[in-house]
């Protein structure tokens, strides 16, 4: 039995290897190549022949499902390239730049420009992806007049993308925690809730989503800037260099003169683009026109395609409609803008793809079903549960780089046990551990997508983004363990809010006391 379970525990050495790796050569594709390799030898004990099909299979499985396209993974593929493409004709259009100069008129400080940055990606709340894509592609023109980093600007878009779309029920995760949800509340006899009214519930429960919201607006007016974070933004705001040379894109041609319509339009052509089509495939799907129910059914890969369509097209509208008498672009012009779009996207096209295939061979590997089982084993305290279960979740997502993977286990596992020990009454704050816990996890993995798209839509370096980012989620994640310990020995949501206003109210008043921010022009 003992050797049965030291066996077991050598799943989790491919996704330790790899985190390691990223954080010690920064080189992310490397890293999750041996980390594939290391998955894949673990998983056929070491034969070279197994491992070597076994990690092509694996990447064909991403490309190919049951004969089929698998447009799940395409589409998004195909979206980011499409994302590229558009990206360069608005610049190209000088729709950028017209939108800057527009902007500059009505956001006059820098922290107005991260303000506006971090305010858009609580907006945009509908899909964590859709918030990481398109929130920078606003804000980017504003924050990069304002010498913001783009480290800074990543970690904005990626604090505002996955928290704000887990405690919101009108949304693509929404639908998906209450169908986890409905059947543990029927077991733990709690009938009388419905899985909406269960999730409204959950939501102050969420602590470290909570926590990382409020952290960003205190590190927006404060510039609270520490370590990696205030080394990116000293060099962007004394030196002007917002992101790492070789990040930096071939020169394209601007029109002269052009209109803030020129990026506006696309993006807003975007926006409802996608939005008409998560209604449209939630609908064909469920055949319901319930909101909840159409968003527990839409299909955002299908949708992201029909938007970045229309994004594209109206971007090239505009570009024609500002070039078409301007000597200095042709049709030479025109090939570049499409070949320079998609060259932009090659990078992070190629890291996503590793990064999901490490996260299927984690999951062949089982990683995340002994993290789930050493909960389910372990003999402590009711009250305790909620804070172990979020240490857990953080640590599951971390190593498997999916918040989706750690609610898909951890929500039964968890849920099933306060079940046994019939505590009803933390049924809800131990799932909104694992909510949190998920989130946390996506925070710190250099090999989660939504992390991974964050970066690329805001220009930053990935490893550089998550490094960065990683010291606030601390702060985030320790405020939100301590309230989860006070709320599973009480029960009281509103003591454990409380206690979280404490522990922020004590982090400003030390901000004010022992932190010097870095000095700037802004009045």
């Amino acid at each position: 039995m003992d050797a049965v379970l030291n066996w077991t525990y050598i799943s989790l050495i491919p996704p330790l290897i790899t985190l390691i790796l990223v954080l010690l050569t920064r080189r992310v594709d490397l890293s999750l190549g041996i980390g594939i390799l290391t998955s894949a030898i673990v998983i056929t004990n070491g034969n070279i022949g197994e491992t070597l099909s076994k990690i092509w299979h694996t990447f064909i499985d991403l490309i190919i499902e049951d004969g089929w396209l698998n447009t799940w993974s395409a589409y998004i593929l195909i979206f980011l390239a499409l994302l590229g493409i558009m990206s360069a004709f608005m610049s190209m259009s000088g729709g950028a730049r017209a939108f800057t100069s527009y902007a500059m008129t009505k956001v006059k400080t820098r922290t107005g420009a991260l303000l506006l940055s971090g305010v858009l990606g609580i907006i945009i709340f509908i899909d964590d992806y859709f918030s990481a894509i398109i929130t920078p592609q606003v804000s980017k023109p504003l924050t990069d007049k304002y010498r913001v980093s783009r480290a800074k600007l990543a970690y904005l878009v990626d604090t505002t993308a996955s928290p704000i779309a887990v405690i919101m029920p009108v949304s693509s995760w929404g639908a998906t925690i209450m169908g986890l949800t409905a059947p543990l509340l029927v077991a733990a006899g709690l009938t009388h809730i419905t899985p909406f009214e269960s999730f409204l519930y959950i939501i102050p429960l969420n602590f470290y989503s909570l926590s990382a919201l409020l952290l960003m607006f205190v590190v927006i007016f404060t510039n609270f800037d520490i370590f990696g974070m205030k080394k990116e933004e000293t060099r962007a705001i004394k030196d002007g260099i917002l992101y790492d040379n070789e990040l930096e894109e071939d020169e394209l041609p601007v029109a002269y003169h052009s209109s803030k319509n020129a990026l506006i339009v696309p993006l807003v052509g975007l926006v409802v683009g996608v939005l008409a089509g998560m209604i449209y495939t939630g609908i064909k799907e469920s055949g319901s026109l319930n909101p909840l129910i159409i968003l527990e059914n839409n299909s955002i890969t299908h949708a992201l395609i029909f938007g970045g369509i229309i994004g594209v097209v109206l971007a090239v509208m505009y570009y024609y409609r500002f070039t078409k008498q301007d000597d200095n672009f042709s049709s030479h012009e025109t090939w570049l803008g499409f070949k320079n779009g998609i060259e932009a996207m090659i990078g992070p096209i190629i890291v996503l793809i590793l990064a999901w295939m490490t996260g299927e061979l984690i999951g062949e590997l089982g990683t995340g079903e002994l993290l789930g089982e050493m909960v389910k084993n372990s003999n402590i305290e009711a009250a305790f549960l909620p804070a172990i279960v979020f240490i857990v979740a953080c640590i599951m997502a971390l190593t498997t780089g999916t918040s989706w993977g750690s609610f898909g286990i951890l929500v039964p596992i968890a849920g099933n046990i306060i079940i046994t020990l019939e505590a009803p009454e933390l049924l809800l704050v131990t799932i909104a551990a694992v909510l949190a816990g998920g989130v946390f996890g996506d925070h710190c993995s250099p090999i989660s997508d939504s992390t991974i798209l964050s970066s690329t839509g805001s220009g930053s370096d990935h490893i550089v983004h998550v490094i960065t980012q990683i010291p606030y989620a601390m702060i985030a994640a320790t405020i939100s363990l301590v309230s989860f310990l006070v709320v599973g020995f009480t029960t009281s949501t509103a003591l454990g809010l409380l206690v979280m206003a404490g522990l922020f109210i004590i982090l400003i008043l030390l901000i004010k006391v022992l932190y010097r921010p870095i000095e700037t022009t802004e009045k």
